[in-house]
């Protein structure tokens, strides 16, 4: 995967995979095919697979390295996890992102800090990984950077998700409890960006004069930027969501800042612009 150098920081997505998924009306309720097909021919083949119709959705972390740290932005789906949904993740076997994760040259051992936007199974998978039936961390020296909010909400549902992806990582003692605005130091800090889940955050990169967003799902496909009303139907707070998400796209548009999408297809970073009343993507 690329590298992308941003002063002194370099910034590389490491995929799981990245396969059309959803139909757009199964995950946006506005998405009827008479509202797509003003859309469908600029995003038809990379984000709309032309056989299928289905929104191509990658899976995938970004790793940062700084001066002074090795950082994992989400940790994608994980192997061996009961997901109902969808189930292209239940139960995956398939470890091309950990050995993705070797090519860039970093092993488990060497990450320092793991951030999730939010603990989504798709974003936290990687979290843990199964040795001798027991769900341990992936990281061994990582401190497990969450949200607060985040954390409380999922620990008060207790859903298989937090049992196998996060729960493991308070018991190793490696879990870092935040607030929203956290920041690990000038480089690194996390946004508010609530309403796709309770706690969700992007996460900032800065170093010089360069500068990043990982946007995680405040926004998850490309049609949102034609429609910034349009908000997934399984977000947490529908209203808030879509107001996160516009003044997302009004700080970041015609700026220098780097945007790193979670689900926008290859090469999934970019910067927003605007399109007349809306927006667009420059992708690198």
């Amino acid at each position: 995967m690329a590298v992308v150098q941003l002063g002194d920081v370099t910034v590389q997505r490491i995929v799981e995979h990245e396969i059309p998924v959803y139909h757009p009306s199964e995950f946006f309720d506005e998405a009827t095919a008479e509202a797509v097909e003003p859309y469908r021919a600029s995003l038809t083949p990379h984000a709309l697979c032309p056989q299928t119709g289905r929104m191509v959705m990658p899976v995938q972390s970004y790793l940062v390295r700084t001066r002074h740290h090795c950082i994992l932005i989400d940790t994608c789906v994980g192997c061996r996890k009961n997901y109902a949904e969808p189930p292209e993740w239940h139960q995956r076997s398939n470890e091309v992102w950990l050995s993705n994760l070797q090519a860039a040259g970093v092993g488990t051992d060497d990450i320092d800090y793991v951030f999730c936007t939010h603990l989504h199974s798709d974003h936290c998978g990687w979290n843990t990984r199964l040795v001798d039936g027991r769900w341990v961390p992936t990281f061994p020296n990582a401190k497990y950077i969450f949200a607060r909010d985040e954390y409380r909400a999922m620990e008060d549902e207790y859903h298989q998700i937090f049992i196998d992806n996060v729960e493991p990582i308070a018991e190793a003692k490696q879990a870092v409890l935040v607030e929203l605005d956290y920041a690990l130091d000038d480089d690194i800090w996390l946004e508010p960006t609530v309403g796709h889940s309770v706690g969700h955050v992007a996460i900032h990169v800065k170093s010089r004069r360069s500068r990043a967003a990982m946007c995680g799902d405040l926004i998850h496909s490309p049609l949102q930027l034609a429609e910034p009303d349009w908000t997934c139907n399984s977000d947490y707070d529908l209203a808030a969501s879509a107001a996160t998400r516009k003044r997302f796209l009004r700080e970041h548009c015609d700026t220098d800042t780097l945007v790193l999408t979670a689900h926008f297809p290859s090469p999934s970073m970019g910067h927003v612009i605007s399109r007349g009343d809306a927006y667009d993507f420059n992708y690198l």
